[in-house]
C-alpha cells in the first residue's frame, strides 16, 4: 500500500480522493444488503483499483458481479485511468 505522506501533490491524491468518492456514492447500495466495500490500493499507474468487500459481500455468490459490473463499471465511468477493480482478501 502506498503511504499518503509520500505521494507527490499532484495526481496520486487525486485519483485516490477521486476513487473515494465514487465507492462513497455506491456504498449505502452495498450497505443495504449488509455489505461494505473497502479501498485498499491504486496500481502506480492508476489502472488497477484494489478492494477489500466485507460483511455480506464477503462470501457471497454474487459479489463478483458487484464488484465487475457495480463498482468497476462505475469507476471505469467516472475516474479517468481506470481499467479494472480487483478484490483482496
Amino acid at each position: 500500500m502506498t503511504d499518503p505522506a509520500a505521494t507527490p501533490a499532484s495526481e496520486p491524491m487525486d485519483l485516490r480522493a477521486q476513487i473515494t468518492e465514487v465507492l462513497d456514492r455506491v456504498r449505502p447500495y452495498i450497505q443495504n444488503d449488509g455489505g461494505d466495500c473497502e479501498l485498499v490500493d491504486v496500481s502506480e499507474d492508476g489502472r488497477i483499483v484494489y478492494v477489500r468487500l466485507q460483511g455480506a459481500c464477503r462470501h457471497c455468490p454474487s459479489a463478483v458481479y458487484t464488484l465487475k459490473f457495480g463498482i468497476e463499471q462505475l469507476l471505469r465511468e467516472q475516474v479517468p485511468g481506470v481499467e479494472a477493480v480487483e478484490q483482496v482478501p
